[in-house]
Order: structure tokens, then C-alpha cells, then sequence
């Protein structure tokens, strides 16, 4: 019996018991991670005296880039060892080193504990990821692992979206530390789930060894990239995840920076009190995370609308308009220092995201060869791992030399040979911003506008909107040489 055959709430019914336990799991460990991930820029660059760690920008890239990076390319060798040792138990070590992570996350303060201890949140995180799409993968059948498949999608969006918006109101009332304190009690949750409800399904066990099959993946992986088109496609994509990722490592210092938040709160307080609450998690100014959590509230309500339009187009041809809004979108967030402007570019970019990011994953599926399906979708890891490698320099170096406040106040002071104190433990970064806006005769407000209008801070876009232009014009020449052709042929 086809999916069409069969009603909705009949569909419904048919998913298995794990199918649920993984999918409340899989809205929990996003909770945890987003709400670290969303304010994580934030935390790592902002003054030490609001509790935050006072690091560059450029620390700043390389912990949230590398790392990360690190932590896409680590599950092809984590789902190995988890198909051999069990889901159940790999869950349990997973959630063991996400409580304990998250926790000391907290904790740590310099440079090279933060970047050691996050990596070690990767590796839990590294752990997780695989099994959970394993489990999905098992509890559900042709019949209905479209839409399971749509409603795991939606856990991760809804998990995405609660995390940064409860960080947000904890951070505002109660500081830093408790935000890694609520992660760390959402992975506990996860862990008593897995202890009480989930049970271990069944496995095809390979008489192999854990060298031998990490092995094996990998000889699979580079046998699926000596396919150029295939080959060709990823690092096109390339471009697309350095630009997508530029909304959780750039953009929420930016507004930090540099958008005048306190006036939008004002601005949004006149139509919805509050929504205006909600949004400054119970301050005066809107919170950098709340206005990037726009984007997974966005997917939430339009991910199915977008999903029904994107059905009548080619794979394609989606994606390069997919693209186009993309970049339209995240260049609208950098080019302007207003609020209102940054709200709909954000919603703009997540338009894009929604066309792009799914088709992606299914023309991976359309362009493989009968029988090696599985084969190249584990390629689908390889850009993901580069855009975050890539974006270490863009939201790092990049950012510190053009769009950083303090390197760019820091700059101007001197050229003015006004003297200032260096930062120190002593004299933190918003001491800097009280001295100087005082030795300057301005308000901090009129203090920005000044630095703004004689640096351009905002020209940061320029970078990040050319990436999203080659990364289109990329795929609109693969598309006229490759795949058109292909179509032909097979029509």
C-alpha cells in the first residue's frame, strides 16, 4: 500500500515507538546545542565584565569554525563505531559527554580550555548525530518516511528555534553561566529518556572490525568523489554553507556592534508589548539571538508552503533561486545599520535556506547511480565540513580587520592621538567604549554612527554576498554543462 492510498492520520499511527523517543531526542540535544551555538559569538567576544570572555574576533573563528568543522567530519567515523557497539550505549556515552561538556563550558576561560572543552562537545555531539539518523532511518518504511522524515526536520527547527529564545531571557536575567547550565540539564532529560524508554533495535552486525569498517567508509567516500559531477556539485556547495553560515558566526556580533537594538525594541514595544519582551528576553534592547532565531521560527511556519512550491520546479533551478534569495537576504542583514531592515533579510535569507538546504540532499539521491544511493549521500558532510572550515577566516580575520568596533575605535582614537588604556582584566572592553565616547565628547549612539560612517563597517557584505553570487553562477554553468545534458539523454 503507497503513501497516496493511505490517509494522513493512518500515516500517522503507523510510526514505531522509537520513531517518537528519536525524534524528542533529536528536539532536545537541538535545544541544547542552539541554545549554546545562537549566543555562542556573543559569549566569546563580548566584555568580561557582563560575564562574557572578552576573545578577537579572530579567537572567536577559530573556535566556533574549526571546531565545528571538526565536529561534521568526526560522524564518519563515530556511526561506525556506534553500529558496533549499539545505539543505546553510544546514546548514553553521547549524552554523558554533552552534560559534562555544555557544564564546563561555563566554566573555562581561556583560549585554549574553551577550544578543547567545545571540542569535546563536538565529539558527544559527533556521537548523537549518526545514531539518531539511524534509528529514523529504521522506524520507518516506504509508506511513510516522507513525511517522517518532514516531521524530524520539524524537531530540529522547533528545537532550534526554543533553545536560543530560552538562552536569551536566562542570559538577560541571570547571566551567562546558567545558559550552560539549562543545556546541560536538557541533555540530562535526553539521557533518562534513553535509559527508561529506548530499546536497542535490531542491527545487521558485519563480522568486521572497527579498523576494518572505518576503512571501508572511508573507501566509500572516495569512491563516490571520483565521480567529477558529484565532485563538482560539493564544492559548489561549498559556497553556499560558508554563506549560510555567516548567520550564526558573523551576523550576531555584527548587530551587536552595530544595530541600534534598544530603538528597535521601542519600535516593536508600540505594536506588541509583549513581543517586545520576548524578543530583549525581558531587557530593554532586542537580543542578537532573538533576531537570528527568526530564521528557525521562519522554517517552523513556512517550511511546508516553500517545500509545496519548490515540488513544481527542477532540483536545479530551486536551488539557484534558492541561492539568489539567499544572498539577497543575508546581504540586506549586513548592508544596513537598521533593525527593521536586519529582520527582513533574516526572514529573506530563510526563504532561501528552505529551497536550497532540502533540495540539496534530494538531488544528491536524483544524480546517484542505481545501487549507490547511500554511497553518495554520505558525501553530503564533505561541504558542510569545508564551509565551517572556511568561515574560521571570514568571521574571524576578515571581520576583525573591517567590521570589530573596538579594533576600528581603537584605530580611530589613535589616528586622533587620543590616549587610551589597553584591555586588560582591569579595563574591559565596555570600559573602553564609557572612556572613549567621554574623551570624544559624544553619546555612544552618536560614537557608532561616527565609527560607521568612517569605516563602513558594513562592507563585510561585499565578501559575503560575492561568495553567494560565484556560488550561483557555479551552479547555473553546472547545470548548462552537466546536468541539462544528462536530462536529455535520459528524457
Amino acid at each position: 500500500m503507497t503513501t497516496e492510498n493511505k490517509p494522513f492520520f493512518q500515516i500517522m499511527g503507523s510510526f514505531k515507538k522509537t520513531f517518537w523517543i528519536a525524534s524528542i531526542m533529536e528536539l532536545f540535544e537541538r535545544w541544547a546545542w542552539y541554545g549554546i551555538f545562537a549566543v555562542l559569538a556573543l559569549y566569546l567576544t563580548g566584555s568580561t565584565d557582563d560575564g562574557a570572555l572578552g576573545f578577537t574576533h579572530t579567537e572567536k573563528g577559530q573556535i566556533m569554525g574549526i571546531v565545528t568543522a571538526i565536529l561534521y567530519l568526526l560522524p564518519l567515523f563515530t556511526g561506525v563505531i556506534s553500529d558496533k557497539i549499539g545505539y543505546k550505549l553510544s546514546l548514553v556515552i553521547a549524552y554523558i559527554m554533552l552534560i559534562s561538556g555544555y557544564y564546563f563550558m561555563g566554566e573555562v576561560s581561556s583560549y585554549q580550555n574553551v577550544f578543547l572543552v567545545f571540542l569535546y562537545v563536538a565529539l558527544g555531539a559527533a556521537i548523537f548525530k549518526p545514531v539518531v539518523s539511524a534509528i529514523i532511518t529504521k522506524s520507518t518504511d516506504k509508506t511513510n518516511s516522507t513525511l517522517g522524515f518532514g516531521i524530524f526536520y520539524m524537531m530540529v527547527n522547533i528545537g532550534g528555534f526554543i533553545g536560543p529564545a530560552f538562552s536569551s531571557t536566562l542570559r538577560t536575567q541571570y547571566g551567562w553561566k546558567i545558559v550552560f547550565i539549562q543545556a546541560s540539564v536538557v541533555i540530562f532529560i535526553n539521557l533518562l529518556i534513553v535509559l527508561i524508554f529506548f530499546k536497542e533495535p535490531e542491527r545487521v552486525k558485519k563480522e568486521e572490525t572497527i579498523g576494518e569498517a572505518m576503512s571501508s567508509s572511508l573507501k566509500n567516500i572516495w569512491e563516490a568523489l571520483k565521480d567529477s559531477n558529484l565532485t563538482v556539485l560539493l564544492i559548489i556547495m561549498v559556497g553556499f554553507w560558508t554563506m549560510f553560515n555567516q548567520l550564526f558566526y558573523t551576523l550576531p556580533t555584527f548587530i551587536e556592534d552595530w544595530i541600534n537594538t534598544a530603538a528597535l525594541h521601542d519600535s516593536i514595544a508600540q505594536i506588541s508589548p509583549w513581543l517586545a519582551s520576548f524578543m530583549s528576553g525581558g531587557g530593554t534592547s532586542v537580543n542578537p539571538e532573538m533576531l537570528i532565531n527568526i530564521d528557525a521560527g521562519a522554517i517552523v511556519l513556512l517550511q511546508l508552503i516553500v517545500s509545496y512550491y519548490v515540488l513544481k520546479m527542477r532540483h536545479v533551478s530551486a536551488m539557484i533561486s534558492g541561492f539568489i534569495i539567499a544572498a539577497i537576504g543575508i546581504g540586506i542583514t549586513f548592508y544596513t545599520g537598521n533593525g527593521l531592515y536586519t529582520i527582513i533579510g533574516i526572514v529573506i535569507f530563510a526563504i532561501g535556506e528552505m529551497m536550497t538546504n532540502p533540495t540539496f540532499s534530494s538531488f544528491i539521491a536524483l544524480i546517484s547511480p542505481k545501487g549507490k544511493e547511500a554511497l553518495y549521500m554520505g558525501t553530503y558532510f564533505v561541504p558542510v565540513f569545508v564551509g565551517n572550515f572556511l568561515t574560521t577566516f571570514v568571521s574571524g580575520n576578515l571581520y576583525q580587520a573591517w567590521s570589530d568596533k573596538l579594533s576600528l575605535l581603537q584605530m580611530e582614537m589613535s589616528k586622533r592621538a587620543i590616549d587610551m588604556p589597553e584591555i586588560s582584566k582591569g579595563f574591559t572592553k565596555n570600559n573602553y567604549f564609557t572612556v572613549a565616547s567621554e574623551k570624544l565628547g559624544m553619546t555612544k549612539n552618536e560614537m557608532t554612527q561616527m565609527i560607521w560612517d568612517s569605516y563602513q563597517p558594513n562592507k563585510i557584505w561585499y565578501v559575503i554576498v560575492g561568495i553567494g553570487v560565484v556560488t550561483v553562477l557555479a551552479l547555473f554553468i553546472y547545470d548548462r554543462l552537466i546536468v541539462r545534458p544528462r536530462e536529455k539523454q535520459l528524457s
